[in-house]
């Protein structure tokens, strides 16, 4: 047995201290090409330094094997000493065996810093010299499927399977394939892939995302079947549980939808959408209490989501709690793009509490936004009959019609004006 046989062994077992002693009598008395296999072993162990001693050795007598800098460049990015990396791969040179290798470490390198135009340039240039390569194909298909550009990514996951890999690298490529077409919103094709993934690549990202894949199809009994199955073998993964309230609600069955949120919260309480669904879901239940209690906490852990405001400024408008309204929504007018939603909401409370310049001001800064919605046309209506402002209610009563043209009621209005 060698010496490199030895540590690995006694890494196995445990035996630090020994595995140390064998790794000097190693690199002073095992063949490099038992030296190069331990740097490998090592490296996969998670024993970088130590992978990273027996290539620098390596390196010393075969200064001129790229393939030793590419191994160092690795271990170097692992280390985050990027700079270090950048300088074993600047060595490689185009004519090298080892520079296409070199290329795709740079590609992990370059994207591991955000700088994915480099990323791509460097993994494009590794197709141009090895099209067919499986690695370089697997190692686009990934960095396509990373920056969200999922039919590109799907095309070189094909290549992958023309080629006869039905997994790489440790990833199932039926499950790529899934994620990507059900990211794409091609959900038919996604659940098909999806369900050929082969059990120990059945992870519980795949899992969750056949969950979804099936509650996008209507197929909401096998959506909630595979997000509880999900939930009982991964207890603490968080966004199973909003899935499966979304399932729960999509058959109106809201006690059970309620039920799914607040275990969610049990697992992940800083989380504001969770809250933020609770109170949607207990708006169907009429607990007015306990959906306000939802609707402060969304609130306080994420104050600027103006989402969960308008959530928040809707319930108090639908309680008549004016002032609180007001208090919510007059701090966003200062910033520079206000949603129309919040002028609107704000232009409410300000009318039912007899502030009517700026309930004025504020129906009419939303106005230009919702020039094609009735609901708001028709408050409009009211609130510039009751101002006095003829002209602009039958301007706005003209508009209302043309999209409304049902209503008897608003056209007796018209009708009333206009013989006046």
């Amino acid at each position: 047995m060698t010496y490199s046989e030895k540590m690995l062994d006694q890494l196995q077992k445990g035996d630090l201290d020994a595995a140390r002693h064998t790794f000097r009598a190693a690199l002073d008395h095992d063949s490099d090409d038992m030296l190069f296999s331990l740097g490998e072993e090592l490296y996969g162990l998670g024993f970088l330094r130590q992978s990273r001693r027996v290539y620098l050795k390596l390196l010393e007598r075969y200064p001129d094997e790229d393939e030793l800098r590419t191994n160092l460049a690795t271990i170097a990015i692992d280390e985050g000493h990027n700079d270090e990396a950048l300088s074993y791969l600047a060595q490689v040179k185009p004519g090298s065996p080892a520079y296409l290798e070199a290329l795709l470490v740079a590609a992990d390198l370059y994207q591991t810093e955000g700088e994915l135009e480099v990323t791509e340039a460097k993994l494009k240039e590794a197709a141009g010299l090895a099209p067919d390569e499986p690695a370089v194909q697997f190692a686009l298909a990934e960095f396509y499927f990373l920056v969200g550009r999922f039919d590109e990514a799907i095309d070189y996951y094909f290549q992958l399977i023309r080629n006869g890999y039905t997994a790489f690298a440790k990833v199932d490529i039926a499950g790529r394939l899934g994620m990507c077409y059900a990211q794409s919103g091609q959900f038919k094709q996604a659940l098909g892939y999806l369900q050929q993934v082969k059990p120990e690549y059945r992870t519980s990202d795949i899992r969750f995302q056949t969950g979804l894949t099936q509650l996008h199809l209507g197929q909401v009994e096998d959506a909630i079947t595979t997000l509880r199955d999900l939930i009982h073998d991964d207890d603490q993964y968080a966004s199973a549980y909003p899935a499966l309230a979304d399932a729960y609600s999509a058959q109106r069955n809201y006690p059970q939808a309620l039920r799914a949120i607040q275990e969610g919260l049990g697992v992940d309480q800083y989380n504001e959408r969770f809250y933020s669904q609770a109170a949607e879901i207990v708006s169907h239940l009429g607990d007015q209490q306990l959906m306000e209690k939802y609707l402060k906490r969304a609130h306080e852990l994420d104050p600027d989501n103006l989402t969960i405001i308008l959530q928040y400024s809707n319930f108090l408008l639908h309680q008549h709690n004016d002032s609180a309204n007001i208090k919510l929504l007059a701090p966003l007018i200062k910033e520079d793009e206000v949603d129309p939603q919040v002028y609107w909401n704000l232009a409410r409370s300000y009318q039912r509490t007899d502030q009517l310049e700026l309930a004025d001001k504020y129906y009419h800064a939303a106005a230009n936004n919702y020039q094609d919605n009735p609901t708001f046309l028709k408050e409009l209506i009211g609130f510039d009959r009751e101002m006095g402002k003829t002209s602009e209610m039958l301007a706005e009563l003209h508009r209302y019609l043309a999209l409304v043209p049902t209503d008897a009621e608003m056209q007796d209005l018209l009708d009333e004006y206009e013989e006046y």
